[in-house]
C-alpha cells in the first residue's frame, strides 16, 4: 500500500497558522528527504511502536508513518493539533496523538510491549528527557532504541570519551549500560527558524547493565565527580559517604581528576558503594 500524497509542510503551517515557538524550544525541518533519512536511523519501523515527543506539525511524523511505524505522538503545544489530527485521518488507525507534557507522562504505560523512541526534541527539554529514559533503575528499558535530535555540543557530550573536554556525567549515563552514537549531523540551515546552532543526532540501544551497580548510586558519584571537575578526587568526593575507600580498594589514585576516569572505573565505584 503506497503512502498517501500530502502537501508540502510549509502549506500545512501556512494553513494551520502556525509558526515555530521559541518558548517551546521549537525549530520545523521541512526537508522531506531529510526527516525519511532520520525515520531510517532506528532500521526498519514496519508495524513497530513509535513514540514521538513534539512532534509540531508532523514533519518528522508523517517520515515516521511513511516507513510503516505505528505512532504516538505527544504535543503540548495545541495549536498543532489540527495539523495532527489531518495527518491522522491520512494515515488512519497509525497515529495516536496525546495532549500533554512528555515529562508528566509514563511513557511505558502508552505502549503493551517494546517501543522505539524517535525524537525532533524540543532544546529546552531534551536533555531532561534523555537522562529519564536513560536514568531508570530497571534495566534493560521498554524502549528499544532512542533516536534523537540535540543541539550538536549536547550529543557530543553523550557520545564523549575520557580526557576530553565534552566527557561528564552525561557520557556515563548515556554509556554505561547502552551503545551510543553520532548516526547523523543536521545543518542549522535546515531548520525554520535556523537555530544558533548545529545540531546532530544520537543513536542509542540498550546494552547489557554492570553486575551490582546502582543507578542511583553512580549519579551520586558522577555528580559529585563532574560537580568539582577541576578538583582532585579526593577533594569532589570527599563528601560521598565510603566513596574515598572505595578509591583505595580500587587503586585509583585519589589526585585524578573526573575527566581522567573510565566509565568502567566509575562503574567500579559505584559497585563498591552499593
Amino acid at each position: 500500500m503506497s503512502a498517501p500524497q500530502l502537501p508540502p509542510l510549509r502549506e500545512v503551517i501556512a494553513k494551520h497558522g502556525l509558526s515555530a515557538s521559541k518558548a517551546l524550544g521549537q525549530n520545523f525541518l521541512f526537508d522531506e528527504q531529510l526527516l525519511d533519512r532520520i525515520a531510517a536511523i532506528p532500521g526498519s519501523l514496519k508495524d513497530r511502536d513509535v513514540l514521538e515527543i513534539g512532534p509540531g506539525p508532523g514533519g518528522l511524523t508523517r517520515a515516521l508513518l511513511r516507513a510503516g511505524a505505528k505512532v504516538t505522538a505527544i504535543e503540548m503545544d495545541r495549536r498543532c493539533l489540527p495539523a495532527l489530527a489531518e495527518l491522522g485521518e491520512a494515515f488512519p488507525d497509525r497515529l495516536k496523538v496525546i495532549e500533554g507534557d512528555a515529562m508528566a507522562i509514563d511513557h511505558d504505560s502508552l505502549f503493551d510491549g517494546p517501543y522505539a523512541v524517535v525524537a525532533n526534541l524540543p532544546y529546552n527539554v531534551g536533555t531532561a528527557l534523555f537522562t529519564r529514559w536513560m536514568g531508570q533503575e530497571e534495566w534493560p528499558p521498554r524502549w528499544s532504541s532512542l533516536t534523537l535530535m540535540f543541539q550538536q555540543e549536547v550529543a557530543q557530550r553523550i557520545v564523549a570519551s575520557p580526557d576530553s573536554s565534552a566527557y561528564g556525567r552525561l557520557a556515563v549515563l548515556g554509556q554505561w549500560r547502552a551503545e551510543a552514537r553520532i548516526a547523523m549531523k543536521v545543518h542549522r540551515s535546515a531548520f525554520t527558524p535556523p537555530p544558533k546552532v548545529m545540531s546532530a543526532i544520537v543513536h542509542a540501544v540498550p546494552a547489557a547493565a554492570p553486575q551490582g551497580v546502582s543507578m542511583r548510586v553512580l549519579a551520586r558519584v558522577t555528580e559529585a565527580a563532574f560537580g568539582q571537575r577541576r578538583k582532585m578526587l579526593r577533594q569532589s568526593l570527599k563528601n560521598v559517604a565510603g566513596a574515598l575507600d572505595a578509591l583505595a580498594t580500587l587503586d585509583i589514585d585519589p589526585a585524578r581528576r573526573a575527566e581522567t576516569l573510565s566509565i568502567a572505573e566509575f562503574c567500579a565505584i559505584a559497585r563498591e558503594l552499593s
